[in-house]
């Protein structure tokens, strides 16, 4: 009898299960897709070279020095004196230093932004997903560890409007 009854409820619980699973309704995004094609993307980009250019272009010219320093040691390094020669070495070797610094500095100070921008990248995406999900009365949405989706479910295309791309 009271196996019965734990498989009755078991089966009114599957069935009422079941309806409310029919009801709900399931979107996906994929976020690869907005990331490579949102317009704040590119715009990202470009903010970051605007920002970094100026150092940049100063590394640029502390590589043409140190190019300059060398060939002139290559080219003069037999007439010159021993003590000119190792005064035009060591600044060459404290140039290159002080490059290399600067070049580390730079790809921190890039990488930093660059997770700062995508942040804020995944914060805008985050709300577009929701503005689309409340919109349209979606009960679930997942982006991320999913292995299929079918197109019919796929939102990618009305959060990438929102955003501005279509």
């Amino acid at each position: 009898m009271l196996k019965t009854l734990i498989i009755a409820s078991f089966l009114a619980l599957s069935t009422s299960f079941n309806l409310s699973a029919a009801e709900l309704k399931v979107g996906y995004v994929q976020v690869d897709k907005i990331l490579q094609e949102a317009p704040q993307t590119a715009e990202s980009g470009k903010k970051l070279e605007r920002e970094f250019s100026p150092r940049s272009q100063e590394l640029d010219r502390m590589q043409k020095q140190i190019r300059d320093i060398e060939a002139a040691l290559d080219k003069e390094g037999v007439t010159l004196s021993e003590t000119d020669r190792r005064n035009k070495e060591r600044d060459a070797s404290n140039l290159k230093i002080e490059f290399q610094r600067k070049q580390r500095e730079l790809r921190e100070d890039i990488n930093l932004r660059k997770n700062e921008e995508l942040a804020s990248l995944q914060d805008r995406i985050n709300k577009a997903v929701q503005t689309v999900s409340e919109t349209e009365g979606y009960d679930l949405v997942v982006y991320g560890g999913v292995a299929y989706a079918s197109k019919k479910i796929d939102i990618t295309d009305k959060v990438l409007k929102l955003l501005g791309k279509k």
